[in-house]
């Protein structure tokens, strides 16, 4: 066995999580762009029912929304339409939005928090990531909360191991080499993996690292083939 030649490989971990509990980034991002669109409509409405046609419309800032701001807006619009006949619907959406914007956004803060720069986690094991796995019980691949397991191997020893939440492995190499300086004092000489580790930066760390690497890059199998080799609309096979 030897730390100074490495074949890397990694795996989903299915955790022991709920998997129809989970919070979604996107989600996330959608709820506050509708509470925005809304925020931005009642002001509006505000802002005609309130002026005169001597006064020029008050301006306001949405870029950022947050809780606070959003009370702060709502209790001006309130304060604006004070003893004014205003729309049920816009009543109706005034009274929701001071029950539930701030809570909610409150809510989306602290979710966001949790995800930092991922897309997903489950409620019942926050770590965890939201990745399709190759197949379950029914032979059917799902999203599922797992951690991607990253693992170092020689001879058939396993020489290094990190646990990741990013869903592919071409972003967890080289925090992977990293940990392997951290615990062994210096990098591998040589490291093998797979093409699903095939990427620019990549390429360059193992570069300046001065590690000698043997990374096939994603299209390498699909280039090798007559199909790809005789299309000639492909850039790449163009003289």
């Amino acid at each position: 066995m030897s730390i100074r030649e490495v074949f890397v490989d990694g795996t989903k971990i299915e955790a022991n999580a709920n998997r129809y509990t989970f919070v979604w980034g996107k989600s996330i991002a959608t709820q506050k762009q509708k509470i925005k669109a809304q925020l931005e409509s009642l002001w509006a409405y505000a802002q005609k029912v309130y002026n005169t046609e001597l006064q020029e419309p008050e301006t306001h800032d949405f870029t950022e929304i947050s809780a606070k701001k959003v009370e702060e807006t709502i209790r001006q619009i309130n304060q604006k339409l004070k003893d004014k006949e205003i729309d049920r619907e816009v009543k109706k959406k005034l009274d929701y939005g001071t029950k539930h914007w701030p809570e909610n956004l409150r809510k989306n803060q602290s979710q966001q928090e949790i995800l930092k720069q991922r897309n997903s986690f489950s409620k019942t094991d926050t770590d965890t990531t939201l990745m399709r796995t190759k197949e379950d019980h029914m032979k059917n691949g799902q999203l599922k909360p797992c951690y991607n397991w990253q693992i170092s191997t020689n001879n058939q020893f396993v020489v290094n191991y990190t646990v990741t939440q990013t869903t592919t492995d071409t972003t967890t190499l080289i925090e992977h080499l990293e940990s392997h300086k951290d615990q062994y004092g210096s990098y591998p000489e040589t490291a093998t993996a797979d093409s699903g580790y095939g990427s620019e930066e990549n390429y360059q760390f193992i570069q300046d690292k001065q590690i000698k690497g043997f990374v096939k890059f994603n299209y390498f199998h699909k280039e090798q083939t007559r199909k790809f080799k005789e299309d000639i609309f492909r850039r790449e096979n163009h003289y």
